[in-house]
């Protein structure tokens, strides 16, 4: 039985394929046309996974996507009529002066998502046209899978828990934004939510916007930012977002436009595109905000270790209660917001939970991993059979065909093999080089995870400058990621739950710090990833063997990129070795290193 399933026509665009309950492939289209987080249809992610499974779709079973225009219907509807009778009624402008003033309103945004509803719907018109096969062909049986029961099952199907409670925090989906439950072997109970218009996500996303990063996934940027600053905007961001009872939460709207002026967003096949979420009160309250690319302040700072203190207080909030109903200890998380890893390493610490499962790809593109498993487990019945240990679910490419474009590309290039490859990468690593490592599988999600990764000394404290200088052109105060052999986490963190996708952040020891300061953030953290032979088992001798060589088995990680989706193919990847200035770039059993003048 072969089950696709499919995230499209919004941001993180990916799809997946599962053959009778085993996890064949999960790509995002962004690796494949190169735009980062691209929207819209995710054709070339298809024809990867029907390639890597061997057949073509006229052979799949089952197709789902994680949208269900009619979930939540009757809310949606009623939201909806409540802002028009308001805007018509209030004595104001109505909701068409407004849109003819400001080309767009309420009714302008519906208007919108009814366009990318109808795509939701004419999903197998879709498919057919873009993989070029009559629509009559396709024998699949088609889903729609609610957004966040998507996610659910993402971090709850292929976790290794039998029973466990469920969180997905996300910004919006199908008109939820947070829902939470319990699985029990092949079923999920879902126990509460949270509906639109209040989101968590929308919080964080609104004050990144404010906070000067403009583009989608820069959340990322804030969360690094806060522990600059001090968290001296409490009050304000605990009026933002109040928490209520039963494990709920609500917005305080007067900061937000997204529920009375709607928000333009771009899902077209490019990166996508949000307009303004915080409201002029928001303005009122924290003064101009900032221009993108303009000198940080004390007040960026303070905000923004404000908002990430208090996202923390609300999803304890939510966990906490989550653990009364359920009594359980073992946690899947899953959404958008399950990528703030700041939080996520926290979790063990201030709630009941002992075990936490992230899902590599947490975000929206993780959800078409949940839908083949929604319609795998939870629609058809089927036993459970597939533990996600890892997220090398991508392309890989055999040696004949490194070769192959190593000629091509006219470079001069070295060949090792399999033990003298690690031994050599481990020795440039510690001699100071900037190493390129494109290895096995490309991995899913947002990590780079030693498959395709960028590695580095990280005893030198310079590296940080000399990788953003080079390569990585990124904000200095964003740090780099560790990983670390898993059986040495108790060495060097203070705290030693497994973290194999790098989604959680976990104090260094203070006597490890200036060890390996390259790794170590501001205020004493490392956002690890811990490594197990089983399921790396190159990149876990790359870090051994640099290990032997320097006492330290850790190693500097970041994704092999400049300002790009994280490489694909071999041919992305000698781009990006070419156009940059890393030392040498390991393909396989191959290395090409730079001339020196």
């Amino acid at each position: 039985m072969y089950i696709l399933g499919i995230n499209a026509y919004h941001g993180d665009a990916s799809a997946a394929i599962v053959r009778d309950g085993q996890l064949i492939a999960a790509v995002e289209e962004e690796r494949f046309n190169r735009f980062k987080h691209c929207a819209g249809f995710p054709a070339e992610s298809i024809r990867y996974c029907l390639k890597r499974a061997g057949i073509s779709i006229e052979e799949v079973d089952h197709v789902g996507i994680s949208r269900d225009p009619s979930a939540h219907l009757h809310k949606k509807i009623l939201f909806a009529a409540t802002r028009a009778a308001k805007n018509l009624g209030s004595g104001g402008r109505s909701d068409a002066e407004e849109a003819g003033r400001s080309g767009r309103g309420i009714f302008g945004a519906v208007a919108e998502r009814l366009a990318n509803t109808a795509r939701v719907r004419d999903l197998k018109e879709d498919l057919a046209k873009r993989l070029g096969v009559p629509k009559s062909r396709l024998r699949a049986q088609f889903h729609n899978v609610e957004h966040h029961r998507a996610h659910l099952a993402s971090s709850f199907y292929v976790s290794p828990f039998e029973r466990a409670a469920l969180l997905s925090i996300d910004g919006f989906g199908d008109f939820i934004s947070t829902m939470w439950g319990v699985g029990d072997d092949n079923s999920i109970d879902v126990l509460g939510q949270v509906e639109y218009p209040h989101s968590t996500g929308i919080l964080y996303t609104a004050t990144t916007q404010f906070l000067g990063f403009p583009h989608y996934g820069d959340e990322g940027k804030v969360m690094g930012l806060a522990p600059y600053g001090k968290p001296r905007y409490m009050d304000e961001f605990r009026d933002m977002i109040r928490a209520e009872e039963g494990g709920r939460f609500r917005l305080n709207l007067d900061y937000f436009r997204h529920h009375a002026e709607g928000v333009e967003m771009s899902w077209e096949e490019g990166s996508p595109v949000i307009g303004r979420i915080f409201s002029d009160e928001y303005v009122k309250r924290f003064g101009p905000p900032r221009e993108k690319d303009a000198p940080l302040t004390d007040r960026e700072r303070d905000m923004a270790a404000s908002l990430q203190l208090r996202l923390e207080e609300v999803g304890f909030h939510i966990l906490r209660h989550l653990h009364e109903k359920t009594g359980l200890t073992d946690l899947g998380l899953s959404g958008g917001v399950a990528l703030n890893s700041v939080m996520n390493g926290k979790i063990l610490l201030h709630t009941p939970f002992r075990r936490v499962f992230v899902q590599p790809a947490a975000g929206d593109n993780g959800t078409a991993v949940g839908v083949c498993y929604q319609i795998y487990n939870g629609l058809l019945g089927q036993p459970r059979s597939f533990v996600m240990k890892g997220a090398d679910t991508g392309p890989e490419f055999s040696d004949e065909e490194i070769h192959a474009e190593l000629e091509r590309s006219g470079l001069a290039y070295e060949s090792y093999s399999d033990r003298e490859v690690t031994r050599r990468a481990a020795q440039d690593m510690a001699d100071g080089a900037v190493v390129g490592w494109f290895q096995g599988r490309m991995e899913f999600g947002p990590r780079a995870l030693g498959n395709r990764s960028i590695v580095v000394d990280p005893r030198r404290a310079e590296m940080k400058d000399i990788l953003n200088e080079r390569i990585k052109k990124r904000e200095p105060f964003r740090p780099f990621a560790p990983s670390i052999l898993e059986e040495r986490v108790g060495d060097y963190f203070e705290q030693t739950h497994p973290a194999p996708t790098m989604l959680m952040i976990y104090q260094i020891k203070p006597e490890k710090r200036a060890e390996i300061p390259a790794v170590t953030h501001v205020d004493g953290s490392g956002r690890l990833q811990t490594v197990t032979r089983e399921v790396n088992a190159r990149y876990y001798q790359l870090i051994s063997d640099f290990g032997e060589l320097t006492g330290v088995p850790v190693v500097l990680n970041t994704s092999f990129n400049e300002n790009e989706p994280i490489v694909c193919t071999p041919r992305h990847a000698i781009d990006c070795f070419m156009k940059t200035r890393m030392d040498v770039l390991y393909l396989g059993n191959y290395a090409v290193r730079r001339a020196t003048p």
